[in-house]
């Protein structure tokens, strides 16, 4: 087992679907991962799907559809055994091929794309499920080690002279725009990278949250490689 994710005060380790999506997160914890070794062939299957965009959605019967050798079918099928498990939960997952994600560059002092650091938000009781199989895999880093854009004096400034109003209307707007979402790491801060074929379950932002929202990020891709990534 990654003795990063065992020490990790931010992380509780499971070994089933059943421990994952029924144990609750509390204090520092706000990561769960069952953590899995898998056999199979998962980049087979990525080379054989089509990329229609830079990110295109992998239905079940586009993986049925692929002609494959026995460790590409082993991936199959541990594939749409985790689908199958999420949506029996009753998660919508999806499965999609990327390229890369849009990149948001309309100011060079904060950026809301999903390479940057950031936490998910809900209005109802939910969590992010996900799961690289095959290509870079996302980070998250411990809460204590990053600090909301919002709150960076110079950052904040910058805000306050795109909008003109209340500083009630204000608060409005950094949320409105999703600004209020992403963290800067600290200088000293380490990131943990989740790797590859473990199915996270990370800590949402919404009214019933007892912890603290997990603070992640989209990678950077590896060059010339895709990724084929479950999320929900």
């Amino acid at each position: 087992m990654n003795t990063t994710f065992s020490t990790s005060n931010q992380i509780g380790i499971v070994s089933s679907f059943s421990e994952l999506v029924h144990t609750d997160f509390e204090g520092e914890q706000n990561a769960l991962c069952w953590y899995r070794n898998l056999d199979g062939d998962f980049a087979e299957i990525t080379a054989k799907l089509s990329l229609k965009e830079n990110i295109t959605e992998v239905y079940p019967e586009d993986l049925m559809a692929l002609e494959l050798s026995e460790k590409g079918n082993a991936a199959r099928e541990i594939i749409l055994k985790d689908l199958q498990l999420l949506t029996d939960f009753g998660a919508s997952p999806s499965l999609n091929l990327l390229k890369c994600y849009e990149r948001d560059d309309e100011f060079d002092f904060i950026s809301t794309d999903v390479y940057s650091f950031h936490v998910d938000r809900s209005p109802i009781a939910t969590d992010t499920f996900l799961c690289t199989y095959h290509g870079a895999a996302s980070d998250i880093i411990p809460n204590s080690q990053a600090q909301q854009k919002i709150l960076i004096p110079e950052i904040r400034q910058k805000l306050k002279e795109l909008h003109d109003g209340t500083e009630e209307e204000f608060e409005n707007f950094l949320k409105e725009n999703y600004f209020d979402l992403h963290y800067q790491q600290h200088e000293d801060a380490v990131p943990i990278n989740l790797g590859v074929k473990h199915l996270w379950r990370l800590a949402v932002d919404h009214p019933k949250q007892k912890v603290l929202p997990c603070v992640h990020r989209a990678p950077i891709e590896n060059e010339g490689e895709y990724r084929l990534l479950l999320i929900c």
